[in-house]
């Protein structure tokens, strides 16, 4: 338990509402994906070459949270697509890195940029006071974000 009166501030219907929150924003995101051809998931993993490449396959897999046979299916349309390209690890030959083309980092920007713009066409309606709550939140959800990161040791390494 940490800080005094965690119960009262974080029960579990605070935990379920939060949980829904977070469900409903990523999949209302995630519809920018399919306007590029993309499935969300095809989107988070190019977007994870993108930021982070070159990459190993194992740790876009821990990142991602998926298992290795499906993101091997999804590494393999993404390359299908012109999007990425794998090799071997220079370090270690039996490992295999990921990195975006061109045509990948375009894609990639493309969708960013759609989320950005329907994410503040949707801020631009609400109450004043409702976008400085959302402003006044994110440090917090930042800050959850990176406990979420500190479960998976491999990922606390990597920063």
């Amino acid at each position: 338990m940490q800080g005094g009166g965690f119960e009262k501030a974080f029960d579990d219907e605070a935990a379920v509402r939060l949980r829904r929150v977070i469900g409903k924003l990523a999949r209302s995101m995630n519809e920018s994906a399919s306007s590029e051809e993309l499935t969300p998931t095809q989107a988070s993993v190019l977007g994870v070459v993108v930021a982070r490449g070159p990459i190993r396959i194992s740790a876009v897999a821990e990142l991602e949270g998926v298992n290795p046979t499906m993101l091997s299916r999804v590494m393999g349309v993404l390359e299908q697509k012109g999007l990425i390209r794998r090799s071997s690890a220079t370090s270690d030959l039996r490992g295999v890195v990921a990195e975006a083309t061109d045509a990948g980092r375009e894609k990639s920007r493309r969708i960013l940029e759609r989320r950005t713009a329907t994410l503040r066409a949707v801020v631009e309606r609400l109450p004043p006071e409702t976008v400085a709550a959302l402003v006044d939140a994110l440090p917090a959800l930042e800050e959850l974000t990176a406990a979420f990161a500190e479960r998976r040791p491999t990922l606390a390494r990597e920063g």
